[in-house]
């Protein structure tokens, strides 16, 4: 496998240096300069070969064993840590560094891009104190994956010709991703939804590099790499950051696919809430983007990323987003095949096209929850005789299609017990935190906190937030159904509905599930994919943070756990599955 894998990269390098006319040349000299490298306090490091690889192979062991279970991840992600740290200490003074500041690179990166065919008219290079550097606009603008990329990168970087060092002389030296958070900043962490990705993230970034050190270190044509004498582990948390925060999707060559590119200079901007005005011509092969506001002169040019979650920002891109209109958290949610309607409330949400299972989202904003959302759990809490009216029903296709419209209950009852149902869920997931609201704001204003510590207790703020506000939702609308249900008041049906309604595409609690894709909210940002390089039974997570589900798909049906494991744990809240209706009435 090992021998397999190398070919495939030495593969990938070559077919990256034709087409980017750049030589991964590296001549015996420059081999022993970068060794013998002095960090930054003077000291030169002397590793013995022998000894780092049993530590790497010690880690890789470590690395590659299953997942344990929730209450013991900390203890795994400290022994993993340790060893990390044991081998930085090893290695410290080997990685190649470049003089000087980050920002001493600016003019030459400028210089660069312009000579090889960038536009670079109408902004600069400028520092924005809280959000780091960016783009400054110099006059008025107005509104319009994977490992072998984190490889050629670290390639590149130590060939002192490379055609790309101007750029990569500009890229951070550090990244403020949780891969470079101190272990008590980790710790603010725990009970979020968001440690197991961090978790995973450190995990299989640790086992990747020590999977890749053993092979440069003993294939027999890991001479024809730059990296064989200084592959560190700061390099590879470096490499794999900057790619993962600053991966984009474009066409390839022959148009044919997408691939992931490193965009220079677009690269600088920085997030704000919008849209996606950036776009790739294939006539003209270049990536374009257009400004999503008016911008004047001296003000920041920014751009959206996405509709990302502020786990997403925090994990993927090393920064928490206030007022972050696409944040949400998960909940995770299933039918239970024990159910004895499981059969009917399949038939009828595979209808609307949603799973049985699945990861579904609450949101900061209103509605909190999606139009899937919202019609999974109608047929969740449907009774006997409302799922037949669903599927055999001479209305049937009719009451289908508007699953997930507000505006068209199932029944008084079914509202009401929907609502209480969330309200519960929502309520349990709460309670799995061990600090409240309000502590996590005391802390944030009496404390004086590092960055990697703010953000950590900014996101685990988020969360509860918005699980409080869904908490406060659902209590409405059950109050509400409640009084529509004791008043007798009359169902609206289909045909008297304004149409209008199933055309809003803001108000998506709206839209009738059949029109609107599965989890549009859910767009991800794609993590480094290392699947190309290495088999399934090695990468059954994937690169870094890849699970075997996206962050709001869905999830196979052997993967649910049932509403009573959740009831005696409410620490495996975030994890569990809801099941029968029958719980739901109890």
């Amino acid at each position: 496998m090992y021998c397999d894998v190398y070919s495939i990269l030495l593969q990938r390098f070559e077919m990256f240096s034709e087409k980017l006319d750049c030589m991964l040349i590296w001549k015996m000299g420059k081999k022993s300069r970068v060794k013998t490298q002095k960090s930054g306090t003077g000291a030169t490091a002397t590793v013995s070969p022998k000894e780092m690889l049993n530590i790497i192979s010690e880690l890789l062991q470590k690395c590659s064993s299953p997942t344990p279970g929730p209450g013991k991840e900390w203890e795994e992600y400290v022994q993993i840590r340790a060893l990390v740290e044991k081998i930085r200490k090893k290695q410290k003074g080997l990685s190649v560094t470049f003089d000087g500041k980050r920002e001493d690179y600016f003019p030459e990166l400028m210089k660069w891009a312009t000579e090889n065919g960038a536009s670079t008219e109408g902004f600069e290079l400028a520092n924005f104190e809280e959000e780091g550097f960016g783009l400054k606009a110099t006059r008025e603008i107005k509104a319009m994956g994977n490992i072998t990329l984190a490889f050629h990168l670290l390639c590149e970087r130590a060939n002192p010709n490379s055609f790309w060092l101007p750029y990569i002389q500009t890229l951070p030296s550090e990244y403020d991703t949780p891969l470079y958070f101190e272990e008590d900043e980790v710790q603010y962490l725990q009970s979020t939804q968001a440690i197991h990705d961090v978790f995973s993230q450190y995990k299989n970034t640790a086992r990747q590099y020590a999977y890749f050190y053993k092979v440069i270190q003993t294939h027999p044509n890991a001479s024809k790499l730059p990296l064989k004498d200084s592959f560190t582990y700061d390099d590879y948390r470096w490499a794999v950051s900057s790619v993962m925060t600053r991966q984009n999707q474009i066409p390839t060559e022959d148009g044919s696919r997408v691939t992931l590119a490193l965009i220079p200079l677009w690269d600088m901007c920085n997030h704000i809430n919008g849209l996606i005005t950036t776009g790739y011509n294939l006539e003209d092969d270049r990536c374009e983007c257009v400004a999503l506001q008016d911008f004047k002169a001296g003000e920041q040019i920014y751009i959206f990323y996405g509709t990302r979650s502020n786990a997403e920002f925090v994990i993927h891109s090393g920064f928490f987003f206030d007022n972050n209109s696409h944040d949400r958290v998960k909940i995770k949610l299933g039918v239970s095949k024990s159910d004895r309607l499981y059969a009917m409330k399949a038939e009828v949400l595979a209808r609307a096209g949603i799973p049985t299972s699945s990861v579904f989202a609450l949101h900061s904003t209103e509605p909190p929850i999606s139009a899937q959302l919202l019609a999974f759990l109608r047929v969740f809490c449907m009774s006997e005789e409302e799922l037949k009216e669903h599927l055999i029903g001479e209305h049937a296709i009719d009451k289908i299609f508007t699953l997930g419209n507000s505006e068209f209950p199932v029944s008084w009852d079914n509202e009401v017990k929907l609502w209480t149902f969330l309200e519960a869920r929502a309520s349990l997931l709460l309670k799995t935190y061990k600090t409240t609201v309000e502590d996590d704001k005391s802390f944030l204003e009496t404390h004086d906190l590092t960055f990697h510590a703010t953000m950590a207790i900014k996101l685990r703020l988020g969360e509860k937030e918005i699980l409080e506000k869904a908490v406060k939702s659902a209590a409405a609308n059950r109050e509400y159904y409640s009084r529509q249900m004791a008043e007798g008041a009359l169902l609206p049906k289909y045909e008297e509905s304004n149409i209008a309604l199933l055309e809003n595409t803001v108000a998506d609690s709206r839209l009738p599930i059949v029109l609107r894709n599965l989890e549009e909210e859910a767009e991800e940002q794609g993590d480094l994919k290392i699947d190309e390089t290495i088999d399934a039974e090695v990468t059954e997570n994937g690169f870094v943070n890849g699970e075997k589900t996206l962050l709001n798909g869905t999830k196979s049906e052997n993967e649910n756990l049932n509403q009573e494991e959740s009831n005696k744990d409410t620490e495996d809240a975030k994890e569990s599955s809801s099941d029968s209706t029958d719980e739901v009435k109890e």
